[in-house]
């Protein structure tokens, strides 16, 4: 958290524990030992910067009403040398804190030193992250969902970032098993049709226009050659050719949405390396599977799941064994503190078999987490945007980015937190008005920097504000903008707590408003200097903030809109 925050709140706990324990010295309360309570800030600033809520914790400890306590705390309280300008007891009980003067100054002062810095931690402590995400299978474009996990992932992996964790972000490619063969049939048919018009696609299989492109553009190098050969040689054939051009077009196309991975993870070599085989093996040899049917099950009511199929009748694995494998090798073979995995809601039941098995092979199940993602709907002058994926006509991310900008499609998908189901309105995101969350947020930056630049223009030069000066920033809207600046890391540390970026979007748009507020209420340039000199401060501190949020979310900063 701030430093400063930190400061506060760490003065506050040592002046009521202090108070607790001199008013058990006059024995106003009997010898007891203390327990912890809270220090939050109040919705209402009129209750102060801090409430805090130890005298109703400690109403059974002392035997007494909790007003009655807060009374005696604070008749023994010594606020000398502390932030501390006053506090109130008020409702049943709560004791609320009032920050001085110089607290606010200090919060400027650590932005304006810090600058793209200011909202960084340790809280993390380097602690190695893999951050996993989007990860669609390499058969054909990417869809709607894919763009919300895309942009939910990456400003995960970077909120954790700024948090102090050490993170990698992977894209897990799915080059094997069902979906890679059904992939192969479609090509297949395709291909064939091109020369016998009377070959059919079956309902299960790939109707995509991108299938009927890789068959039309194998033809043209190959002509009617594979027509001759087996169907596996045609499958083979035309995966490998068409395989290697959709994973390409995967890594092109999130490179446009502005992801970049640490690694791209082939679910084949986990095959090829015998890390997958060795899985079995080691299932078996933990004594947690047994055999029915001639299939290989393993004992997930053991671990919290149900009963699952490692390896078919036929000697095929399931495809859960390549994914544990997977996993497997994240938290063991590559030493990852924490896998977190960004999957769609189907997966609800997966996740326990996957931790269940990885309890079954010694390792800590606490060290995955999945961020299970609900579904987004597309609509379009208040109407859902209906679409298949198996008939070839689902929204894709491509277009989906040719009809709305970048930087609202990435702060949009982070609106809502990953378990709420999520409409986004095409209309309100080319949208340019305060009704745009982003274009909001980013006039809010381009109002500061036009705002620095007209007094530069008048030939007023910005120094750097003294911390007296800081203090004349005493009007109810400078020091809500000021308390909303001075939150900004505690509100990183909470969306990498609960994996949820949505919380720094939300914080950004509610620092626009505070600027807008106090903008309109306090005049920047004037004749008192100072004031001046301190207001101006105040916008630049904000600009830094709006800045390093956009940073973190990968969406520009105009300076002019």
């Amino acid at each position: 958290m701030s430093l400063l925050v930190n400061d506060a709140k760490k003065q506050i706990k040592e002046i009521v524990m202090n108070a607790a324990k001199k008013a058990i010295a006059d024995g106003v309360f009997a010898e007891a030992e203390l327990t912890e309570f809270g220090i939050e800030v109040p919705a209402d600033k009129k209750h102060g910067d801090f409430a805090v809520n130890a005298a109703l914790v400690w109403s059974r400890l002392f035997r007494n009403a909790p007003q009655k306590i807060a009374a005696a705390l604070m008749e023994r309280a010594d606020f000398s040398g502390t932030f501390i300008e006053k506090y109130e007891i008020a409702g049943p009980g709560f004791i609320n804190f009032f920050l001085n003067d110089k607290y606010y100054a200090d919060v400027l002062t650590e932005i304006d030193e810090k600058k793209e810095k200011y909202g960084e931690s340790d809280f993390g402590k380097n602690k190695k992250v893999l951050v996993e995400f989007v990860s669609a299978n390499p058969t054909g474009p990417m869809h709607i969902g894919n763009a919300r996990g895309g942009a939910l992932g990456d400003c995960l992996a970077a909120v954790m970032e700024k948090a102090g964790y050490y993170v990698e972000r992977e894209f897990y490619i799915n080059d094997s098993g069902n979906q890679i063969n059904k992939f192969g049939l479609s090509l297949s048919l395709r291909y064939q049709q091109i020369f016998d018009g009377s070959i059919e696609m079956p309902e299960d299989s790939y109707h995509g226009a991108d299938i009927i492109e890789h068959a039309k553009s194998f033809a043209d190098i190959h002509g009617d050659t594979y027509m001759k050969g087996t169907e596996d040689e045609r499958r083979k054939a035309l995966v490998d050719f068409a395989l290697p051009k959709n994973i390409k077009g995967l890594h092109d196309d999130l490179l446009k949405y502005r992801i970049e991975y640490n690694t791209w993870f082939k679910e084949s070599t986990l095959h090829q390396n015998g890390q997958a085989k060795r899985i079995v093996e080691l299932l078996k040899e933990s004594g947690h599977t047994y055999t029915e049917d001639d299939a290989l099950w393993f004992k997930g009511e053991d671990f919290g799941s149900d009963n699952f199929v490692l390896v078919r009748s036929n000697g095929v694995p399931t495809y859960i064994v390549p994914d544990i494998a997977y996993h497997y090798n994240k938290l063991v073979t590559r030493g990852f503190d924490k896998a977190i995995d960004i999957l769609g809601a189907d997966h609800h039941g997966y996740v326990p078999r996957l931790k269940g098995a990885l309890k079954a092979l010694g390792v800590d199940s606490d060290k995955l987490d999945v961020v299970l993602m609900q579904m987004v709907r597309l609509v379009k002058d208040g109407e859902i945007i209906k679409a298949s994926k198996r008939s070839g006509k689902a929204i894709t991310l491509v277009t989906l980015l040719e009809e709305v900008p970048i930087d609202a499609a990435r702060f949009f998908f982070n609106l809502r937190e990953p378990n709420s189901h999520f409409d986004f309105d095409l209309d309100l995101a080319i949208e340019e008005s305060n009704k745009n969350p982003v274009y909001y947020v980013q006039y809010a930056y381009a109002r500061i920097c036009s705002i620095i630049r007209n007094l530069a223009n008048d030939g007023i030069v910005q120094r750097k504000a003294t911390s007296d000066e800081l203090a004349k920033l005493n009007t109810a809207e400078e020091r809500e903008l000021t308390v909303h600046l001075a939150s900004y890391t505690d509100e990183i540390i909470a969306a990498a707590k609960a994996y949820d970026p949505a919380k720094i979007t939300h914080y950004v748009e509610e620092l626009a408003t505070k600027f807008h507020k106090f903008y309109n209420s306090c005049r920047v340039k004037g004749d008192d200097e100072g004031l001046m000199q301190a207001r101006l401060t105040l916008c630049t501190d904000t600009k830094t903030v709006i800045k390093n949020v956009l940073d973190l979310l990968k969406i520009s900063a105009p300076e002019v809109m």
